[in-house]
């Protein structure tokens, strides 16, 4: 019984005391000690302690002030204050975690940001004051820099309050005494001479607050010089900025009847060219009142924000930005245009930090089916992938994306395509080699836009290095030999350029017997921006070949990386095709190796997994699920001009791809009506008499523009109907509109044709691209070899153009007589009936 009376009392605080924060006894009647709440590793506090020493009952009544303040005036400027344990012979006051200005300001390094950061500390105590003096009807006593604190998130809190004073009639003049003498440095001059108060105006005789506004100007001295030893120097000027220097002036005179008061301080600052009106207090002020403000100015303020942020104080974006970021994302309307600077700023976390706060938002938002939100994060994948974890990505991303191929809108499918190429390394088996090739097969099949089909070709030739070897082998080939018989020209290109970039992952034999029969054709194509690659990439296959002719033992070499899970990219950068592998490596994945470390190049022979030949039943299959319903998508691109090319004859030695040009794919019937621009990351030149303009170089921020008008079949099977048949479905007005748009899609086909076979200057008309080009609307979407038309010429030159010919004016007779049967009747009046 007698132990439970005997017992240690200050166990039931709740907090760890740790050691003290030196020399801060000097300056406060407090000591100031380190800690943090007990059974917790990181939430870190501070605690102020008083023990009390014999009959020192005077410093004991004003710590026990200072606790009743602290816990009764709550503000955002005034100290936060947790927890207290109060006896007889102790008094701890615990807090959120701070630092004494005192010692913080040497810590703020002297460049543009300490100007902007100094402001808003300011503008808060002088908040705090107003707060007191106009609203509370009090006085502080005590703002030195020993009384202001700044926590973690860089905001100056007012401490301090063991002597506050209420203010009334009796104690308006009195200015206590303080402890330790130190302290007295910071009292106005009229404590010596009180004659002076009889001065004051009407304001400063109700509040006598004259004498915190001369503390305040005090505090502006220190937060410029230091710590302030003598009070003749504050005379001095020279640090203390010119905007500022009036309203300091006003805040040291002697006379205490010209000092402002500080709800005029704030509203005479935050003017235009005022001390308080800047970049760091405005948005700290705005993201104070977020909740209040309507949709159009959040947008206008977190579009403004993310090129701001680089002027900021890293502390204060950490803690006090980025928070009230995640906030106004969790449960206001902000929407996905914060995610910019949510991103940008969430690289200034640690990886705990970030995976406890960024990542529950990004996991979030992919499950969003908004499409701008989508379309934003898909730009940006590139930001955080390396902070997701393969699981997060395989079990909660990868899903989410997946339905980006199906979507309806060309500029989702687009970003989904350029993202696999981020999250290809940390994909598993199933989700790589299984899924993402499915919809690849029939994105480069089957899609209406050439530059998604281009763009899905580009993306296989750089994940390459990710896919499992039995894979690789069996898809790359047949992958490219698609590409080449493309009706879209850049399509072709990327094909070419994809076999020179993975060329070491053929056999020898595949060389011989499928890509050079399958390259040979294109020599001959009407386009000389793929002619030239086509030559370019045959001459360096031909060269293996004779190499290992001369030399049968460097056929080991050369196919060392084909069976190996990771190739060694110094073998196939010594190789001819070097510059493509340098290309993939050092363009794309540029950013991704400055941010992480890149794994160990060593080759790893793998075994071919049962998965392979049967797909796991635990695989996720996203070609059967429905597109997810989205929202409309905003028109992000304001350019949707035609992209030129600077990829030039004599640019295939550079070390980059390069973006491809955007012209319009002669063969499509609706080649000359506008189209919508896409991107993609090849860099041709699609008419050597066009002009070109120049397009970002590198692959990781601008893919050009390449898209083509989808076709519509039911239109071209109209066109191919006999003129009777035609005839016969115009018995109505209905008919009449919808023979009049196919004839219309008829003749821009027409045209279309002809131009086909200019060959950019040259003296010979080459036009057999036909070949491979005739068959490519018949292709499945899977890269088997049996689906693919044989790469020989089975069909003469003479037969094709006779052809050809026969079907240009079997078009042209139709024309005719349809204009005749239009011209016959005549024009229909509105409102006539038809007999």
């Amino acid at each position: 019984m007698w132990s439970f009376f005997s017992r240690d009392s200050t166990k039931d605080f709740p907090y760890e005391i740790g050691e003290n924060v030196a020399g801060f006894e000097e300056k406060s009647i407090w000591t100031l000690k380190k800690g943090k709440r007990k059974g917790t590793v990181d939430e870190a506090v501070s605690i102020f302690a008083f023990e009390k020493n014999g009959t020192d009952t005077t410093n004991f009544e004003l710590a026990k002030s200072s606790l009743k303040r602290i816990k009764t005036l709550r503000h955002p400027s005034i100290l936060q204050f947790l927890d207290s344990f109060e006896n007889d012979k102790v008094i701890y006051v615990a807090t959120e975690y701070i630092e004494p200005l005192g010692y913080f300001l040497d810590k703020i390094p002297s460049d543009n940001k300490r100007d902007l950061y100094l402001a808003w500390g300011i503008f808060q105590i002088t908040r705090a004051l107003s707060f007191l003096n106009n609203d509370g009807n009090m006085r502080h006593n005590n703002v030195s820099i020993w009384s202001v604190f700044v926590n973690t998130s860089g905001e100056w809190k007012l401490g301090g309050l063991e002597y506050v004073q209420a203010i009334d009639q009796h104690n308006q003049t009195i200015i206590p005494i303080k402890t330790p003498l130190s302290l007295e440095i910071y009292d106005p001059p009229e404590k010596s001479d009180p004659s002076k108060l009889k001065n004051s105006t009407k304001w400063n005789c109700s509040t006598s607050s004259s004498s915190d506004m001369w503390r305040l100007g005090c505090l502006v001295w220190e937060s410029f010089n230091g710590p302030l030893k003598m009070r003749n120097n504050l005379k001095d000027l020279e640090n203390i900025p010119k905007s500022l220097a009036p309203l300091y002036c006003e805040l040291v005179g002697a006379n205490p009847s010209n000092r402002p008061n500080p709800a005029d301080i704030i509203t005479r600052c935050r003017k235009p060219n005022g001390f308080f009106k800047n970049e760091l207090v405005d948005t700290l002020l705005f993201l104070e009142e977020i909740q209040i403000k309507d949709k159009a100015e959040k947008n206008k303020f977190f579009n403004a924000l993310t090129p701001q942020l680089d002027n900021f104080p890293d502390n204060v974006c950490r803690y006090k930005i980025l928070p009230q970021l995640i906030t106004a994302f969790e449960y206001g309307d902000a929407g996905s245009i914060v995610l910019n600077p949510m991103f940008k700023l969430g690289r200034l976390l640690d990886e705990g930090e970030y995976q406890k706060k960024i990542v529950p938002c990004v996991v979030k938002l992919f499950s969003s089916t908004d499409r701008v939100t989508r379309s934003r994060l898909l730009q940006q994948l590139e930001m955080f992938i390396h902070h997701l974890t393969p699981a997060v990505i395989n079990e909660q991303i990868f899903p989410q994306v997946a339905h980006g191929f199906l979507d309806t809108n060309a500029t989702i499918r687009e970003q989904t395509v350029k993202s696999i190429i981020h999250l290809a390394p940390k994909l598993n088996y199933n989700n790589l080699n299984v899924e993402v090739l499915r919809h690849f097969a029939r994105l480069q099949s089957r899609d209406e836009q050439g530059g998604i089909r281009t763009n899905t070709t580009v993306c296989l030739g750089k994940i390459a290095q990710h896919l499992h070897p039995q894979v690789r082998q069996r898809v790359l080939v047949s992958a490219f030999i698609r590409a080449m018989r493309d009706p879209f020209p850049p399509s072709r290109v990327a094909g070419i350029l994809a076999l020179a970039a993975t060329q070491q992952y053929f056999l020898l034999s595949e060389v011989a017997n499928r890509i050079l029969p399958a390259l040979c054709p294109l020599t001959a194509d009407p386009e000389k921006s793929v002619r030239e690659p086509a030559f370019k990439t045959i001459r360096g296959f031909l060269g293996k070949l004779e190499r290992v002719s001369e030399d049968p033992t460097l056929r080991e070499s050369m196919e060392a990386d084909v069976h190996t899970a990771t190739p060694t990219i110094g073998n196939a950068a010594a190789t001819w095709a070097g510059w493509a592998v340098s290309a993939v490596s050092a363009k794309f994945y540029r950013s991704q190796s400055d941010t992480r470390p890149r794994p160990p190049l060593t080759g790893k022979n793998l075994s071919k997994p049962a998965s392979l030949e049967q797909p796991s039943s635990s695989s996720i299959s996203t070609t059967t699920s429905s597109v997810t319903s989205m929202t409309s998508l905003e028109h992000e691109s304001n350019d949707t001009s035609v992209s030129a090319s600077d990829y030039g004859a004599d640019n295939w030695d550079q070390e980059n791809w390069g973006d491809m040009d955007t012209s319009q794919d002669p063969s499509s019937p609706m080649a000359a009506g506008p189209s919508t621009t896409l991107s993609t990351n090849l860099n041709i030149n699609m008419n050597a008499n066009s002009t070109v303009n120049d397009l970002h170089d590198g692959w990781d921020n601008d893919w050009g523009s390449l898209e083509e008008e989808p076709i519509n079949e039911e239109l071209e099977e109209k066109a191919t109907n006999d003129t009777n048949h035609i005839a016969a479905s115009r018995s109505n007005s209905n008919s009449q509109s919808q023979s009049h748009s196919s004839t219309g899609v008829c003749n821009n086909n027409t045209m279309n044709n002809s131009s086909l076979t200019k060959n950019n200057g040259d003296d010979t008309q080459i036009n057999s691209s036909a070949n491979s080009n005739s068959n490519w609307d018949n292709y499945g979407t899977a890269w088997n070899d049996d689906e693919f038309e044989p790469i020989e010429e089975t069909v003469a030159t003479s037969k094709f153009d006779e052809a050809r010919r026969k079907r240009e004016e079997k078009k042209l007779q139709r024309q005719r007589e349809l204009e005749a049967r239009r011209a016959a009747r005549g024009p229909m009046k509105l409102g006539a009936k038809k007999l």
